[in-house]
């Protein structure tokens, strides 16, 4: 029997890891993220409805070893010196808990981490404003749309979780995850 998989709950996280090896570095990086353990299957980009934001403490001690679990994740890496990079999952929730809302993966070379974050959160929110009947300008500044969509009064969270690293001089690939993991009941 197949059961509903809507997810209840959520957490984010984020992790950077450093290793000669690409892929050594990426199992570094979801490390860090605290997911390393996990089988990770990823899936597009809905935020649930009524699904709760947990603390990433919280949602780890619902996790075991080897178990399949859904996940929104960026991620970013490089090898090239000096190259700025950044992995984001951007937030927006609708007020109304009974609509769902949207996660949005994106993955950069040369953002910092507020840039980078701040793209993901504006782009995760103007998905759902569309949605809603919420007009906006892409071309607006950041802070624009942020003002609109908090007047418009349907969409209540927004937020991002990022990661940001500068690859290092060394020769190392650097490897950046940002992640909503999906907890079910």
């Amino acid at each position: 029997m197949i059961r509903n998989l809507v997810p209840k709950r959520l957490y984010l996280t984020k992790g950077v890891g450093f290793h000669k090896e690409k892929l050594q570095s990426f199992e570094l990086a979801l490390r860090d993220a605290g997911i390393a353990t996990l089988n990770l299957v990823s899936v597009s980009s809905i935020y649930p409805p009524g699904c709760k934001i947990i603390s990433r403490k919280k949602g780890e001690e619902e996790l075991q070893p080897g178990q399949i679990t859904y996940v929104v994740m960026s991620r970013c890496e490089s090898e090239e010196p000096h190259r700025m990079i950044a992995a984001s999952v951007g937030v927006a929730v609708p007020s109304d808990k009974r609509l769902y809302g949207y996660l949005s993966e994106h993955h950069a070379f040369g953002q910092t981490e507020k840039q980078a974050g701040d793209y993901a959160e504006d782009l995760a929110a103007s998905m759902l404003a569309t949605t809603l009947g919420v007009e906006f300008d892409e071309n607006q500044s950041w802070d624009e749309k942020r003002q609109l969509w908090k007047i418009s009064n349907k969409i209540v969270v927004t937020r991002n979780i990022t990661q940001s690293a500068v690859v290092k001089p060394d020769g190392r690939w650097a490897t950046v995850v940002a992640a909503a993991v999906l907890l079910f009941d």
